[in-house]
């Protein structure tokens, strides 16, 4: 058992947190070793959730009288789901992934009833997993992506209505 100062340890795990927050990181793991046998694994995370903020309204518009009619038109929102008022996004270049951890249940299937802010996917970019939050409550329509699946930004990820 290590007899170091637990107090360095936890401004070490502040000072971690700032250096998150400064640069806008949602992860950052570190190891840190004091010797034989004496480590320090520190893994210090956050959600950021910023998928509302790019869904802009004049988009919506359109797309909202064509859903009127969906026996008239259905092909305008198959052909552009990114169109779709209940798109929800990707906000970054990444990987997909439809749950937490393989083998595990997904975070949401068709049909599932979500609430804003939900987790209903993930997107890998660098190395870090960023939740991706429902932007509205809602019934999930449709999801568009397969899981591991590579996204750009803006991609649409699930249907949410």
């Amino acid at each position: 058992m290590s007899k170091r100062d637990h107090d360095a340890d936890v401004s070490f795990v502040q000072a971690l947190a700032e250096l998150l927050r400064k640069n806008d990181l949602t992860e950052l793991e570190v190891s840190r070793e004091y010797g034989t046998d004496d480590t320090l694994n520190v893994r210090v995370a956050r959600q950021i959730i910023a998928a509302p903020i790019l869904a802009p309204a004049p988009m919506a518009a359109p797309v909202a009288a064509a859903s009127v009619a969906p026996t008239a038109a259905p092909a305008p929102v198959d052909d552009d789901p990114a169109q779709h008022p209940g798109a929800v996004t990707s906000p970054m270049v990444g990987t997909a992934y439809l749950q937490p951890e393989p083998g595990t249940p997904a975070f949401v299937s068709v049909g599932d009833k979500v609430v804003e802010g939900q987790t209903v996917c993930i997107v890998e970019a660098m190395k870090t997993m960023n939740q991706i939050p429902a932007t509205h409550a809602g019934t999930v329509k449709r999801i568009l992506i397969e899981d591991g699946a590579p996204v750009e930004f803006g991609a649409p990820l699930i249907i949410i209505e």
